[in-house]
């Protein structure tokens, strides 16, 4: 197949293909030029629109954010309430503590009970509103403190904390704060932030210890270093534990308003705290872990709470601490109070008294052993019973540097040993006192005991020095007229049971001597 194309021939034909041809190179031409031109102008108005379309972006994208920063953020409700019953030395200092937080509690609620200083009048020239510092590019936070005088409250502390939470009920968290007891700036925000990052949280403590900078005198010196010492080894004690907290202490916790409901659901109770304790805060603890809550100690939040400067004043204290602990060990119903032996988080406690136990037991007999033995001639020493108390100085030297705002008095006490040696001996007084009450079965009100004692009134902190006195004579008395026969068998059996207790007692602080404390501060 072939195809045959007729080409144009001279004549008219072919001049009118010539002039067609030639319009065609014209436009050809004018095209072309067209094609180079319109590139540029094409680019030129595309980057007019994209620079007009880019600022529109620009402009909507910077309202959108305005509009972000204008909506409300979220800002839990916190209530404090301050049960005060006598405070006035320290009550504006409470309440100067928390008007300068960092996060501003949102109302303070003054609960003034069963006083006769002028408590009242000290916190009344604080009602009404006030207004945090200023913070470049933040509003300016606000906050009122009401101050409530109910009078004569047969319930004590735990009717104060109880009105106090009839009165925050739009709030999400009750932060209780003793009458005592002065946080630190950024308390209250630290506790916010750890409760709120977790809904299990029923309650937060903070980290307490004393400020000693005012303490004048040596015996209050050495209480005050005593005390510091034993808040700073509790509150390790409870880091470690995974931050599980045995006791939410009343000087600085904060509670989440939906577990007290629980507790006083679960437990049928009109109010959160119950007076059937000698430790509110403990009982509280314990039914709010047993609703299924977690009792936290905070990681950073810190606060003074008030030492005890007297003997009198601290046995009082403790003698209440240890009876109502005891109380809540004790298996068995007491009143409306039923003993819960193997509550999780009384182990701690159980793991306290023990030791106690054990250090009141390898102290009374060392000293019973060594007189006995010095009295016949039959005492040969032994550098080995040097290691037990230098073990017990480096874990108490590591306790020490463990704190946050140690001083060299903290260090002193721990490392010289005989001020921690005295310290020890009260505290089994107290233990052994506290014991003593609770096995009587005699009914005592040890918050009124324990407010007679820091009056200065009452001599019953001398008992266990008496019974310890009268013991030695008695036993002293009682050996120099055994055959000698009996003396030596009495030597040979008890150093060795003495020496079995002292090891097991020294592999215990050893392990808490080398125990890693993952960088907490307390």
């Amino acid at each position: 197949m072939s195809i045959n194309f007729d080409l144009p021939q001279g004549g008219a034909d072919a001049e009118h293909t010539a002039a067609h041809a030639a319009e065609r190179t014209v436009e050809t031409v004018e095209l072309a030029d067209l094609a180079e031109v319109t590139p540029v102008a094409t680019a030129a108005a595309a980057d007019e629109q994209e620079q007009a379309t880019g600022g529109s972006l620009s402009r909507y994208l910077h309202q959108h954010l305005a509009d972000i920063e204008a909506l409300p953020t979220y800002r839990p409700r916190i209530g404090v309430i301050i049960p005060a019953y006598n405070e006035a030395e320290s009550i504006e200092d409470v309440l100067r503590g928390l008007l300068a937080q960092t996060r501003l509690p949102d109302e303070i609620h003054v609960i003034i009970n069963n006083t006769k200083d002028n408590s009242f009048e000290l916190a009344a020239a604080f009602a009404g509103p006030h207004k945090g510092a200023k913070v470049k590019g933040q509003k300016r936070q606000r906050t009122e403190v009401f101050v409530h005088d109910i009078g004569e409250n047969p319930d004590k502390k735990v009717g104060a904390l109880n009105y106090g939470f009839n009165l925050i009920q739009d709030a999400e968290y009750l932060l209780g704060v003793d009458g005592d007891t002065v946080l630190a700036p950024n308390a209250v925000e630290k506790l916010e932030q750890e409760i709120v990052s977790d809904t299990r949280i029923g309650g937060i403590s903070a980290i307490y210890s004393i400020d000693d900078t005012l303490i004048k005198g040596p015996v209050a010196k050495l209480l005050i270093a005593g005390q510091r010492t034993q808040f700073a080894a509790f509150n390790m004690q409870n880091m470690l534990r995974g931050r599980n907290m045995a006791v939410l202490g009343g000087q600085c916790s904060i509670f989440s308003m939906k577990a007290l409901r629980a507790v006083m659901v679960e437990n049928h109770q009109q109010t959160p705290w119950v007076n059937d304790s000698e430790v509110e805060d403990s009982l509280l603890s314990l039914q709010i872990k047993s609703a299924g809550y977690l009792t936290k100690i905070s990681a950073q939040a810190r606060a003074d709470v008030g030492g005890m400067t007297t003997v009198r004043s601290l046995d009082g204290q403790q003698v209440k601490w240890n009876y109502g602990a005891i109380d809540l060990m004790w298996p068995g119903q007491r009143g409306d109070t039923k003993g819960q032996p193997f509550h999780p988080n009384l182990r701690l406690r159980w793991a306290e008294n023990f030791g106690m136990a054990t250090n009141i037991f390898t102290r009374i007999m060392f000293v019973l052993l060594l007189a006995a033995s010095l009295s016949i001639n039959a005492f040969v020493f032994s550098p080995i019973w040097l290691i037990p108390p230098v073990v017990a100085i480096l874990l108490n030297v590591r306790i020490a540097f463990s704190m946050k705002n140690r001083n060299a008095r903290d260090v002193l006490f721990a490392a010289t040993g005989i001020p921690a040696e005295i310290y020890m001996w009260l505290r089994a007084g107290h233990f052994v006192r506290a014991w003593a009450k609770f096995l009587s079965r005699v009914k005592v009100d040890n918050w009124a005991e324990q407010a007679k004692a820091e009056r200065g009134s009452g001599k019953a902190y001398l008992t266990p020095l008496i019974v310890l006195g009268v013991s030695f004579l008695v036993l002293g008395y009682t050996w120099f007229h055994l055959p000698i026969l009996i003396q030596t068998s009495i030597l040979w059996l008890g150093w060795p049971v003495l020496y079995v207790v002292t090891i097991a007692q020294t592999v215990v602080m050893i392990s808490k001597l080398f125990r890693r404390q993952r960088g907490y501060k307390v």
